[in-house]
């Protein structure tokens, strides 16, 4: 009788939820004193459901608020506005503060362990992240670390490492690798048939015209990587300086279109190939055409298959193994916390238990759904 009465309830806020958006400063749940409204769980789920898989494959998870990877973000969200509620009520408790010097400082170690700010921002543009997005997000890790260093030590000793090296020998061998800088010339049919759909000039042209002029832009920029390819040949030294001015690919052209030392598996079958190929100091004969568009490779330098010594890795690993030490601290204490806390959801369309009934009930709908697949599928097959 109970299952019924919260299933009928689902079912019931289901339809309002529909019909009339909740108020974004309305409380769904209360921990301890503070509240999570219903603005600060749609900003985290828009945040979520615009990533990962969904997003790759242009789902809307929003569509169906009973789909099984809706619930799975909603239970997940959930959680983890619950444990931001409590870790910032004993940050709160504690006196911790996070200064915009702490979150320049932290910005900083990441921008020179990138190489530069204009990696960073490709960073951030290639994860949809804005800067103050960026930003806000460092000041909560920032915030965390505080906390964790007033919980216990975090530090990681020589003899720490070495073990994790001795036992982890496979992380740090590398297969052969090759150097080398690249000027992208993007080529994207796609893309360039948008343009010319978009422009009043070509209003009236059919597909076949649209068709024509696409093949001709692309003919168009595999001549701009001809020339590239000319001028680099004529002058190598000049190759950086080409890559700055011309090459598309925003993330390298600052860096003179250095992509640093690469396995082949790490890069698209046809630039590896003939990167592979190439001898040091060397460009390629053409132009490279891959997915991407058109590239001038030139290789600088090769590294045969080694194991990195463990003095050049030390300081990697302590930085790893201090985070872990870190995420345990913070994970016990939001265990303690948890247990101790008073969580009301306020609206029992928030609570996990309710989610999660919903989650089973998904998977079993899918499960007899995939069965009446199959059952028409075979009673098709008879006729």
């Amino acid at each position: 009788m109970r299952g019924k009465k919260i299933l009928a309830t689902l079912a019931l806020s289901a339809v309002l939820f529909t019909g009339c958006s909740l108020k974004s400063g309305e409380a769904i749940i209360k921990v301890n004193d503070q509240v999570i409204t219903q603005g600060q769980f749609d900003k985290e789920f828009d945040k979520q459901a615009g990533n990962g898989i969904a997003k790759a494959l242009g789902i809307d998870v929003k569509d169906d608020k009973n789909s099984f990877l809706y619930l799975l973000i909603k239970d997940r969200v959930i959680n983890e506005l619950v444990v931001k509620s409590l870790l910032d009520q004993e940050i709160q408790k504690r006196g911790i503060k996070v200064t915009n010097k702490d979150v320049d400082d932290a910005l900083k170690e990441i921008v020179d362990k990138l190489g530069s700010k204009e990696q960073l921002n490709a960073l951030l543009k290639q994860h949809g992240l804005t800067n103050a997005e960026f930003k806000s997000d460092l000041k909560e890790e920032v915030k965390m670390k505080k906390l964790a260093r007033e919980l216990g030590s975090s530090k990681v000793s020589d003899a720490e490492a070495k073990k994790f090296y001795d036992t982890n020998t496979d992380k740090f061998q590398h297969p052969d690798r090759v150097r080398a800088s690249h000027i992208l010339i993007s080529v994207n049919p796609q893309e360039i048939t948008e343009v010319i759909k978009s422009d009043p000039n070509n209003k009236n042209l059919d597909e076949a015209a649209i068709k024509a002029k696409v093949e001709e832009e692309i003919k168009a920029k595999e001549a701009k990587a001809n020339q590239l390819l000319a001028e680099a040949k004529k002058d190598m030294t000049q190759f950086a300086k080409l890559a700055k001015e011309n090459s598309e690919d925003t993330a390298t052209a600052s860096k003179g279109g250095d992509l640093g030392f690469f396995a082949a598996k790490e890069m698209v079958p046809e630039f590896s190939k003939a990167a592979f190929s190439m001898k040091p100091n060397t460009i390629s004969d053409k132009p490279v055409k891959t997915q991407f568009g058109y590239h001038i490779i030139m290789v600088t330098d090769r590294a045969a298959a080694s194991t990195e010594p463990f003095e050049k890795v030390k300081n990697n690993i302590k930085a790893y193994l201090e985070n872990q030490k870190q995420l345990k601290l913070i994970d016990d204490l939001t265990e303690s916390l948890k247990k101790k806390a008073k969580i009301e959801y306020v609206n029992p369309d928030y609570d996990p238990a309710n989610v999660q009934k919903g989650v089973q009930e998904s998977i079993k709908n899918s499960g007899e759904t995939a069965k009446k697949a199959k059952e028409a599928a075979k009673a098709k097959n008879k006729k």
